[in-house]
């Protein structure tokens, strides 16, 4: 790469345990703002190893008040919410039942649904009646949590599939994809309005998607983490040295 220009503000941390921590001081310093500011925050979840570290360390963050906070999905497999690969089902043994969020405050992806064009239309409707929106009328979340993929994935957008250019939905149906099972994911456009954004990543594995992410020249079908590139908030990258390349 010749060429790099860093989408945002970079925290190399020594190793996972400290990423976590990191991640999870800050997401609860932007909830605490958010809800000075606006009475409520809202906020989207991820799932994946790196996330459920930090949404550990987030259940016993100081000064937050759960019963402000309302949480949403980035993302979900299609299964059931007490199967392991639930995204849902990781956040609530690691942050939901910890931080005793009230189950009022949690709207999970119905992604076990037979219809799961329908349940993805279902849960973009709850989207833009409960989130505020900014300024051109997209739902705007106080504070989303990211992960990149080893081949340069976020949410569930998958390189070179259709969903990565949709921009005439919110939620968008993913189907059978090689190697993965259907799921439901938030598109481009609510991305890029949230607030606040935290990318979260760890291990060298990652550090050529990341360099991807980072180069100034790059396609957002191949590389659709890059999305992170067009969000209008803040963004946050919190890495452990191996995933920057540092070792």
């Amino acid at each position: 790469m010749t060429t790099k220009a860093i989408p945002g503000m970079l925290l190399t941390l020594p190793g996972p345990a400290d990423v976590a921590n990191e991640a999870a001081a800050r997401i609860a310093a932007s909830l605490r703002k958010a809800i000075g500011d606006r009475g409520a925050a809202t906020l989207a979840l991820s799932g994946g190893e790196t996330p459920r570290a930090t949404y550990t360390c987030l259940a016993v963050a100081p000064d937050v008040d759960w019963s402000r906070v309302r949480i949403y999905w980035v993302d979900e497999r299609a299964v059931s919410p007490d199967d392991p690969q639930s995204n849902y089902k990781s956040a609530k043994e690691t942050l939901l039942d910890a931080a005793r969020v009230p189950p009022d405050n949690v709207r999970r992806m119905p992604a076990e649904r037979a219809d799961l064009d329908e349940a993805a239309r279902a849960y973009e409707q709850l989207i833009r009646a409960e989130v505020p929106c900014d300024d051109d009328d997209i739902p705007a979340f106080d504070v989303m949590v990211l992960g990149i993929g080893d081949d340069g994935h976020t949410a569930s957008l998958l390189p070179d599939h259709p969903a990565v250019a949709a921009t005439d939905r919110l939620v968008a149906a993913i189907g059978v994809t090689p190697g993965r099972e259907p799921r439901m994911t938030l598109t481009v456009p609510v991305i890029e309005r949230a607030r606040s954004v935290f990318i979260l990543a760890v291990g060298a594995r990652k550090t050529p998607a990341i360099e991807r992410v980072w180069s100034a020249s790059g396609s957002l079908s191949e590389t659709p983490a890059r999305v992170v590139r067009g969000v209008r908030g803040e963004v946050w990258w919190i890495l452990d040295k191996a995933a920057a390349g540092l070792g």
